[in-house]
């Protein structure tokens, strides 16, 4: 399943200097027809594409860029539990794909 991301960028701050738009691997973004306050033309996303991968955001020089991921809502279970008490070492390994192989106990 392919990672999916939105940005949020704030158009008043923006002073299109395209370098997001130079960056975005996707194509997702580009340089509005309009203008802001300021006399510019800002950034907006032109695409439901966006992988979140950031690169807009880190070139950004006004850090007006927000990145969001979206992520799955999945509850995390321990693959591994790595114990050592008073020289007593415990490794329980819960992993499917271990026992199966003849995962590790002791």
């Amino acid at each position: 399943m392919a990672i999916r991301g939105s940005v949020k960028i704030d158009i008043e701050t923006c002073k299109g200097c395209e370098l997001c738009v130079e960056a975005c691997p996707q194509g997702s973004l580009a340089m509005s027809k309009e203008i802001n306050a300021k006399g510019y033309h800002y950034a907006v996303l032109i695409k439901d594409n966006c992988t979140g991968c950031i690169n807009c955001a880190l070139v950004c020089p006004d850090a007006v860029i927000t990145v969001y991921r979206e992520t799955k809502k999945k509850e995390k279970e321990p693959v591994a539990v790595i114990t050592n008490v008073k020289s007593d070492i415990k490794v329980t390994i819960d992993d499917k794909k271990s026992a199966k192989k003849g995962g590790l106990s002791a």
